[in-house]
């Protein structure tokens, strides 16, 4: 989704969430379910940026770190951790990805005339991997580019394929 589609929608429904120090927030279309923590199965040689997949409900699902993707540092876990599943295009074909999450923090509507294009000078996080930027009652909360973020992860020639 590029921050031109988000400004001809008016409004975005999103969950936020934390990743380290970082809010993070989705859109809620992408959403299929938040879950507590699930046992992570190690994937040989498929890297820190999706270590391993997840069972969730008889499915073999991808596990990725948007921590590895975005550069955020990881400040440990707690019991506020969970894993959420989402629905993304990848090639033109829906798929289904987790994401980790160490804490989900809440629903709220964005005013699409709100969110802001990643600075050029920013250059703490991957700009390609982001959509845009709004500011939230904390600070600066991101909106990852889900569909790209995937994208090179499943083109990666030791990742797990998504």
């Amino acid at each position: 989704m590029s921050i031109h589609d988000m400004h001809r929608g008016g409004s975005m429904t999103v969950v936020t969430l934390a990743l380290g120090s970082q809010t993070l927030a989705i859109p809620t279309d992408l959403l299929r379910e938040i879950l507590d923590p699930l046992p992570v199965t190690r994937v040989p040689g498929a890297g820190a940026l999706v270590p391993g997949v997840v069972n969730v409900r008889g499915s073999v699902v991808p596990l990725a770190d948007l921590k590895q993707a975005l550069c955020i540092p990881d400040e440990g876990q707690d019991d506020r951790s969970r894993v959420l599943v989402l629905d993304v295009m990848l090639g033109g074909e829906a798929a289904t990805v987790a994401i980790a999450a160490d804490a989900v923090h809440e629903v709220a509507t964005i005013d699409a005339g709100a969110i802001e294009a990643v600075p050029a000078s920013a250059h703490v996080w991957p700009p390609e991997y982001l959509s845009g930027l709004f500011r939230g009652a904390q600070g600066f909360i991101l909106l990852p580019n889900l569909e790209q973020i995937f994208s090179n992860l499943a083109n990666r020639p030791l990742a797990v394929q998504l």
